[in-house]
């Protein structure tokens, strides 16, 4: 091959592969990729798409993004046509249902999370776990439920507060069955937080904590998942069926004895035997707990002695059991708490000596009493006679005391009167000298 054949297929294979990539990197930009760019928040919308739901990932706090559109035009959280866009705020993220999107690049405004990508999906679904069969009441049962945006698992940090998820539990109204006329049971929801049988937080895996106390019988599990933006339900019949172990307590022959038997029946034809195990605890009246474990079933009835107790009070047992089904299905199951009394026995009647010990002792002491009574009464009048004695004796001097008070206030003032008399007397006495008689005479 000549060299300048050579650099011709060496330029075709270039032109090829940049050719190959160019065309690949556009066809994933528009129609296979479902992921924004992480550049300035962009992406493309063409006009083959009639709705589209964008999941967004923000600070956790922050205020929702603001969309920008093709032509300029933005939309804000409490601002946005109502009949063409639903938006759900959260926390943490964003989820905008558009309806007939105008095609063309589009931008998002806000503290969208570096790193983090805008899912855009044009369907959203949710995908719930069946419900196993048979299905027993009081069942501790595990099942998982997930947001599917276009067949994909939807995971957003706090979606699990974005999305309600309910479980109910409709009757099927069998007359022959427990739960008839029962109606509709709100019985649990579907939570990703992390808690209960969750295994962890914000992994997009919701998990249930369905309450199985119901009456037995033929029902409909409605699973509904509903936001601002969306609104989804998954139906499923099933039946619930009765516990397929039943523990009862028989009462001994002499309740003093302290010692209970359980009678236990298990369902062989449902579970396997050998691997039956339950669990019981004893809660006495002291608050001491006595754990109890059954197992080693041979047979399908069966008698379990409990351990004795000795405090007098009310007991209770608290029963749980695990076993496995005949077709191999694990299951935990709770049992109906048991109650049982230990009365203190009446004491035997007093004997004659007894009786006239008692007598004696209360003798003695209504004895004791009355002294102490008479006592406590003659100390009581001596102090009410002190306490009048010695109020006598001071309003004897207080009024000893306004006596003499009176008497020298009473000479005081006849003395005082006396003196102004004799001031008086002296005004009125005539200090001129009287004329002589023969003065007078010769005048004549």
């Amino acid at each position: 091959m000549s060299l300048s054949m050579i650099r011709r297929v060496k330029s075709l294979t270039v032109f090829l592969i940049c050719y190959f990539l160019v065309s690949s990197a556009a066809l994933a930009d528009v129609v296979l990729s479902s992921h924004a760019s992480e550049l300035k928040n962009r992406f493309r919308l063409d006009h083959m798409v009639e709705s589209v739901t964008l999941l967004i990932h923000r600070e956790y706090g922050s205020a929702p993004v603001v969309i920008v559109r093709p032509d300029g035009s933005k939309w804000y959280v409490n601002r946005h046509p109502e009949d063409k866009v639903t938006w759900m705020e959260g926390l943490t993220g964003d989820m905008i249902t558009i309806n007939q999107p105008m095609p063309g690049p589009w931008q998002l405004i806000g503290q969208v999370v570096e790193g983090s990508v805008i899912d855009k999906v044009s369907k959203l679904s949710i995908d719930v776990d069946p419900i196993p069969q048979p299905l027993f009441q009081g069942e501790r049962l595990k099942l998982t439920a997930r947001l599917l945006g276009d067949e994909q698992k939807v995971r957003l940090p706090g979606l699990d507060f974005m999305m309600n998820w309910t479980a109910r539990f409709v009757s099927d109204s069998n007359s022959a069955d427990e739960n008839y006329a029962a109606g509709t049971l709100i019985v649990g929801a579907y939570r990703d937080n992390g808690e209960a049988l969750d295994e962890r937080p914000d992994d997009g895996i919701f998990t249930s904590d369905l309450n199985l106390e119901q009456p037995w019988g033929g029902y409909t599990l409605q699973v509904r998942a509903n936001n601002a933006v969306l609104e989804r339900e998954y139906t499923e019949p099933f039946r619930l069926s009765p516990r397929p172990i039943e523990v009862e307590l028989l009462t001994p022959d002499n309740p003093e004895s302290g010692i209970w038997t359980l009678d236990i029946k298990l369902n062989d034809e449902l579970l396997k035997l050998e691997q039956t195990h339950l669990e019981a605890e004893i809660n006495g009246p002291t608050g001491k707990m006595i754990p109890v474990t059954i197992a080693d079933f041979k047979e399908a009835s069966n008698r379990f002695v409990l351990p004795k107790v000795m405090d007098f009070g009310s007991y209770h047992l608290k029963l749980s059991a695990v076993s496995t089904t005949v077709n191999g299905r694990e299951i935990y199951l709770s049992l109906p708490e048991l109650f049982f009394n230990l009365i203190q026995p009446p004491e035997p009647p007093p004997s004659a000596e007894e009786l006239a010990a008692r007598a004696e002792a209360i003798a003695k002491q209504q004895e004791l009493q009355a002294k102490e009574q008479a006592i406590f009464l003659i100390v009581s009048i001596n102090i009410v006679l002190i306490v009048v004695g010695i109020l006598i004796l001071l309003f004897i001097r207080k009024r000893s005391n306004l006596k003499k008070a009176l008497a020298a206030t009473e000479a005081r003032l006849e003395t005082e009167v006396r003196q102004e008399k004799m001031l008086l007397e002296l005004d009125q006495i005539d200090l001129t000298m009287p004329e002589d008689t023969d003065s007078q005479a010769g005048k004549t």
